[in-house]
């Protein structure tokens, strides 16, 4: 089931967590708050006196020591002040082959149905890192996944959905071990070991 307001992701290896959520009853909250670890909760809602501006986001992450900001399910842009604080640091996924099928209005099963109603024969997840504008950011990881002649968008979700979890963690795992080797302004690739699995 889609989440577009929180989502976990463990590594293993992380040390230091830290959980952010808009939604201050999201699972990956509870389930940070079960376990001690801290929760920040962005954007302020007019409606709620919890929650972070963006400059009191950038600081209260450098509080936590964070390195990376990940991304899922978030549909908004990230406020400029995240992003000059965290370049090539603030990584997304999303559930197309970029650059087709992203930007705004691109996301959940919007994105399965342009799929199918174009024709195209793959599709699967992208995990970006993140700019000012939507999907824009350059390239880390993708996986293809093929499209079926009589798929719904519903199963060709389903089956990216799975692609996108592993993707994830291994594009997560390789910036945390330094296997991203950037080349060209922006442009990356990680690991050889991908390459040939």
């Amino acid at each position: 089931m889609e989440n577009e307001d929180c989502a976990v992701c463990q590594v293993e290896y992380l040390e230091n967590d830290i959980i952010g959520s808009l939604d201050c009853g999201c699972g990956g909250a509870e389930y940070a708050r079960n376990y001690d670890i801290p929760v920040i909760l962005y954007p302020k809602l007019k409606e709620s006196m919890e929650g972070l501006s963006s400059i009191d986001l950038v600081n209260s992450l450098r509080k936590f020591e964070v390195d990376f900001v990940l991304l899922a399910g978030y549909l908004k842009l990230i406020p400029i002040e995240l992003i000059q604080a965290y370049p090539r640091s603030i990584v997304n996924i999303h559930p197309s082959l970029l650059p087709a099928f992203g930007g705004k209005g691109y996301y959940g099963l919007k994105v399965h149905k342009a799929v199918i109603a174009s024709g195209a024969r793959y599709s699967g997840p992208t995990v970006h890192f993140v700019d000012e504008h939507y999907d824009t950011g350059k390239i880390l990881s993708q996986k293809v996944v093929p499209v079926f002649a009589n798929d719904t968008a519903e199963q060709l979700a389903t089956r990216v959905l799975q692609e996108e979890h592993q993707l994830y963690v291994e594009a997560v795992s390789a910036l945390c071990e330094e296997r991203v080797v950037w080349r060209r302004r922006w442009s990356s690739s990680y690991s050889e070991q991908r390459k040939s699995q």
